[in-house]
């Protein structure tokens, strides 16, 4: 089961959220079927915005990530709870390329590095914050710390991983990194960090030696006293069901509502987040147009 945890040094200058998010990854490529750099890209979006979300810090708050470069994918999205949970999509999950000259997946390339990384924080009061940074690289990892630096002045350095088998395209390893320096940070603490953070591996490659979250976040803060504040197990969750479905339809006319249903007889509503369909017969609709009719005039 994948893992996340968040950690902070004794002195509260710099925090580290380390995830594994191998499974997760691997269950949104099963569930949209997406090609190597489109599980990367994704994969990628979905682990950054888990440690995102675990830093929303109240109960049934939700942040939302949305990257749309100009490229081939189109938009990836990815929208995480205040546990990490998290569940997304990409637009054109067929898209593949060629490997980057360097020999790795070309996921800035697939993404795209003419838009915005969007940033959506619901908190459930009021308005939800919305924060938007030109993209960077498409490589994900660095339009989150461009975000973090430009939208919150908050120093941060992100890495997100996810390894492919080239053979089978199946996803085999998938986690990430998150580190920030917090208010009362010193010089030397500054460049103790630095050093750590140079001579850290790809999260992947960590992974692969075996490190879980935990020791993650002690390799990026060796040298520092380092105490955990929380861990939580994180999964692939999708929240949809045929009530939300049915409560979404009940936000349109009646009128509208009893006529969905196609030549066949019934109205299907497909989400996009785990390719689940629900269907309604015309019966249903007819039954759902009549009680917004009486809910009316009750009203």
């Amino acid at each position: 089961m994948d893992k996340i945890i968040r950690t902070i040094t004794s002195d509260g200058t710099v925090m580290a959220v380390a995830i594994d998010s191998s499974d997760l990854v691997y269950t949104a490529q099963q569930l949209h079927h997406t090609s190597p750099v489109a599980t990367a890209a994704l994969g990628r979006l979905l682990t950054g915005a888990s440690i995102m979300g675990t830093l929303l810090k109240k109960e049934d708050a939700a942040l939302t990530l949305k990257i749309n470069g100009g490229g081939p994918l189109g938009s990836v999205v990815a929208i995480a709870d205040e546990k990490g949970n998290v569940r997304g999509y990409v637009d054109h999950p067929e898209v593949d390329l060629p490997l980057a000259p360097n020999g790795k997946l070309a996921v800035g390339e697939a993404v795209g590095r003419n838009g915005r990384l969007s940033v959506v924080r619901d908190l459930g009061e009021g308005e939800p914050y919305v924060g938007q940074v030109e993209i960077t690289s498409g490589e994900i990892a660095e339009d989150i710390t461009s975000y973090y630096a430009t939208s919150e002045q908050i120093p941060t350095v992100c890495a997100l991983g996810v390894l492919v088998n080239r053979e089978t395209g199946k996803t085999m390893l998938a986690g990430g990194l998150l580190i920030q320096l917090l208010p009362g940070a010193d010089e030397a603490t500054i460049s103790k960090l630095e050093k750590n953070v140079a001579s850290l591996e790809p999260v992947t490659t960590m992974l692969a030696k075996g490190m879980d979250a935990h020791a993650m976040c002690l390799r990026a803060l060796e040298g520092f006293e380092v105490e955990v504040l929380d861990s939580y197990p994180v999964s692939y969750v999708c929240t949809c069901s045929k009530d939300r479905v049915k409560n979404a339809l009940s936000t349109l006319p009646p009128e509208e509502v009893e006529h969905l249903a196609d030549e066949n007889g019934v109205m299907e509503a497909h989400c996009q987040y785990c390719n689940h369909s629900y269907t309604f017969t015309k019966e249903e609709l007819q039954q759902l147009a009549d009680q917004l009719r009486q809910n009316k005039k009750q009203a």
